[in-house]
């Protein structure tokens, strides 16, 4: 089986809002829920995982039936940290499923994740046993140490910017994951990360500028902006 591990367990503090982010209306659907239904509408996912925010299980079990999200199996309380939300949901999956089953861990803070994007994830991670999407720098990268000044640029071409999702098969991000406790790593960014950090070679896959993740007021702007065009056909 091929399951999405969705990590929906932050307070999105950086928008400013009233509600955490995940669970914030864009034209009266939660963006979780729009993340939910990239898998859900996959062809190639077979079950879908969740890291929720505490206290706000019941609603998005409630948002999953409203919504039919059919391939919802789990939602599980998510931890103080990503790494720790995640491994919270791999100790429920671990007990239904294989560990020949791919994972794939996305942010519930990308809502806009495109189809091939997931698909190309799946194939990539076939071959190499990992796949992490990401995409070119387009802008001049500037190294700084206080965020005030720089005096170092650093060459775009062999910088690449990662995204979700992440995929590896359920056995080896188990043991991924006992690695970092037994190294002493507890939080770090994501599991891209984490594979570098516990010695193992990352491989990338497609990942695309509309795979965004929403952190700020501007970025919920641009969301909205791109559900309500979304039907639009002025492009080539």
């Amino acid at each position: 089986m091929n399951i999405a591990l969705i990590t929906a367990a932050g307070t999105g503090t950086r928008t400013g809002q009233d509600v955490p982010k995940q669970f914030m209306n864009v034209f009266d659907k939660p963006i979780i829920i729009y993340t939910m239904e990239c898998f859900q509408n996959h062809p190639d996912i077979d079950a879908i995982y969740i890291a929720c925010l505490e206290g706000w299980e019941g609603f998005m079990e409630l948002y999953a039936k409203q919504y039919n999200i059919t391939k919802l199996k789990g939602i599980v309380k998510g931890g103080e940290t990503g790494q720790e939300s995640i491994e919270n949901v791999l100790d429920v999956i671990a007990k239904e499923c294989d560990k020949d089953d791919m994972i794939l861990v996305h942010d519930g803070s990308r809502p806009y994740l495109p189809q091939d994007v997931i698909t190309d994830c799946i194939e990539t991670c076939k071959k190499h046993g990992n796949a992490i999407a990401a995409i070119d720098c387009k802008e001049a990268m500037l190294e700084t140490y206080d965020k005030k000044e720089s005096c170092k640029s650093i060459d775009r071409e062999i910088l690449y910017r990662t995204q979700t999702p992440h995929a590896m098969y359920l056995g080896e991000l188990l043991d991924l994951h006992e690695q970092a406790k037994e190294k002493g790593i507890t939080g770090s960014v994501a599991t891209c990360t984490l594979l570098i950090e516990c010695g193992y070679t990352v491989y990338f896959c497609k990942g695309s500028d509309l795979n965004f993740k929403i952190t700020s007021k501007e970025d919920l702007l641009i969301f909205k902006a791109l559900i309500s065009e979304s039907k639009e056909n002025w492009l080539k």
